[in-house]
C-alpha cells in the first residue's frame, strides 16, 4: 500500500532522511520519498500506517 503522509516539523532534507532511516527501520523493503517543500512523506510498504506514524513520531516529528 501506499501512504502519503504530512510532516508539518519537517524542514530540510536531513529531516527527511532521519525520517526515511525511521522507517526502513521497522520496513527494511520499504520505498520511501520525501520532500521538505510540501512536508510530504509517501512509503510504499506493507507494514500498517499506524506503525509508520509512530517510527516517524518517534524519531521526534509529527503526523498531520
Amino acid at each position: 500500500m501506499t501512504l502519503q503522509l504530512k510532516v508539518p516539523n519537517m524542514a530540510c532534507s536531513a529531516c527527511g532522511e532521519t525520517i526515511t532511516a525511521a522507517i526502513k527501520a521497522i520496513a527494511s523493503d520499504a520505498v520511501v520519498e520525501t520532500d521538505a517543500k510540501t512536508k510530504l512523506v509517501s512509503v510504499e510498504t506493507q507494514v500498517s500506517e499506524i506503525a509508520i506514524k509512530e517510527a516517524i513520531i518517534n524519531a521526534g516529528y509529527s503526523v498531520a
